[in-house]
């Protein structure tokens, strides 16, 4: 058993699509594992549209009702198993409509497998970068229909690079107004600049958001609104964010007071598990049981929860 397996955990930046059991996928498509988890798993560090692009084959798996309930069930058990206590899942519903499935019909069956296992989870909706306004304005609408029924926010994903979020304003002037919660992924491949956009916008959270190192401003705005950052140490080296674990900014972060999440990001792209990232933080940072679950109240306070669900949850960690 890994060091820090039993410790409870919450982990609030997972990608559904980047996070498939192999086993299941093998199922799925009569092929071994070893094949399987070629097309599943990233080997070695790429740049961030290399690395998004290996989500293409997921993707394609996942186009019916009964295949987006069994990941999603899968998913929540593994979480299970590494003894999270709390989840917020996130996928993009739009790519999962090339057969002809609608947005409901996928939200309906990932929170169908959610439901059917026994982990306290609830969904974050992606936009993408790339897409049309209107099509990204469809998965506002899908999530505001199910806030308080299994759906949580909205979050914005895809190359900061080639759409920085300077260009979302009106995006996200609509999902205020349709009073939708959002999250936004910044700062991971573009700059502090994003996280700043994202933060005037009104971000919750911040995904990434490891370049408001670059800037003492924005990590003083971090720190004076209280906005978390969803920080994912491997999917950061995975993305060629940083060239290895030491030049990582997550230490330097926290000991300047910016509240701080671990979280796995793409479990099996990443290939890692929360328990893993526990063991690689304290191995390179040295960061002890007691970090990790204040790291872990901070996550349950601001979790898309109410009060009293929070309050429950940070009995765990009392």
């Amino acid at each position: 058993m890994k060091k820090y397996s039993n410790l409870k955990k919450v982990e609030l930046h997972c990608h559904l699509d980047g996070s498939l059991s192999p086993t299941k996928v093998s199922k799925w498509t009569r092929k071994d594992i070893k094949t399987v988890e070629k097309s599943l798993i990233v080997k070695k560090p790429l740049d961030l549209q290399a690395y998004l692009e290996h989500f293409n084959y997921a993707i394609n798996l996942l186009q019916t009702k009964t295949r987006l309930k069994e990941a999603a069930f899968e998913l929540c058990k593994d979480m299970l198993h590494e003894n999270v206590i709390y989840a917020e899942i996130r996928f993009d519903p739009v790519a999962h409509t090339k057969k002809g499935l609608t947005l409901k019909e996928i939200v309906e069956s990932v929170l169908e497998g959610i439901s059917s296992s026994n982990l306290k989870a609830k969904l974050i909706l992606c936009m993408k970068r790339e897409r049309d306004t209107e099509v990204n304005k469809s998965v506002i609408d899908i999530a505001k229909k199910y806030l308080k029924k299994g759906v949580a926010a909205v979050d914005l994903a895809g190359s900061e690079e080639n759409y920085p979020t300077n260009l979302f304003k009106d995006l996200f002037t609509y999902a205020k107004e349709q009073e939708v919660p959002f999250v936004i992924h910044a700062g991971e491949a573009g700059t502090f600049k994003d996280i700043e956009d994202a933060i005037n916008f009104g971000a919750k959270r911040i995904g990434h958001g490891v370049k408001a190192i670059k800037d003492f401003r924005t990590m003083e705005t971090l720190k004076q609104k209280d906005i978390p950052l969803e920080v994912c140490l491997t999917s950061n080296i995975m993305t060629k964010t940083y060239d290895n674990f030491k030049e990582h900014p997550v230490r330097r972060l926290i000991d300047s007071g910016i509240s701080v999440t671990i979280n796995t990001d793409n479990r099996t792209l990443s290939y890692t598990t929360l328990t893993d990232e526990y063991n690689l933080l304290n191995k390179h940072f040295g960061f002890s049981t007691k970090e990790f679950n204040e790291m872990n109240k901070i996550a349950i306070k601001h979790a898309f929860l109410t009060d009293r669900e929070k309050e429950e949850l940070l009995k765990n960690f009392s």
